[in-house]
């Protein structure tokens, strides 16, 4: 019976080989994790665009449903913009929301694109308790249709872009059914 007993016949891997597979199973996790964060980025984005929209829609709605008289008093929307148009925290603290409002003597001077009267415009700052009325014009009361228009301004965490949404609708002065 020949038994070979040589030191050079030894299995196994030297640390260079243990450091090199080391370093590619690191450099796999960083990628995953990195890709991870790029996703829930991308995901907080959407759901601060759709509850830009979602915020704007309300807003309509909530002007839609005012009275005629209190939808050209300034004030009136003023105070309907102290708390945001929804319960969204990212509406709450985040975005800048202007209303505007155009008056019009006949939907005739709607599409010829002439306003009978200047825009009255109204803000509400990031995480205020109170909008300010920027613009104002009395003449809105003589006006049949008033166009309303919808703004939320804000930067993306995404990336750090200035972002914004907007919406318009119009009012008329007849009797709601």
């Amino acid at each position: 019976m020949n038994i070979k007993n040589s030191r050079n016949s030894a299995k196994g891997t030297t640390l260079v080989e243990v450091v090199v597979a080391v370093a590619l199973v690191v450099g796999f996790f960083v990628s995953i994790f990195e890709v991870n964060g790029i996703c829930l980025r991308y995901i907080r984005a959407s759901k601060n665009n759709l509850a830009v929209l979602q915020g704007i829609q309300d807003r309509l709605e909530q002007l839609r449903n005012m009275t005629y008289a209190s939808l050209i008093t300034a004030s009136s929307v003023q105070s309907l913009m102290a708390t945001p148009a929804n319960g969204s925290e990212f509406l709450a603290r985040v975005p800048t929301e202007v209303v505007t409002m155009t008056g019009y003597q006949s939907i005739a001077n709607y599409f010829a694109g002439t306003a009978d009267a200047t825009k009255t415009q109204i803000t509400l700052s990031p995480g205020g308790s109170s909008a300010t009325i920027n613009t104002t014009d009395g003449s809105l009361s003589s006006a049949a249709i008033i166009k309303v228009k919808v703004t939320y301004t804000w930067n993306e965490i995404f990336g750090g872009r200035s972002r914004s949404e907007d919406s318009e609708t119009l009012i008329s002065a007849g009797t709601k059914k």
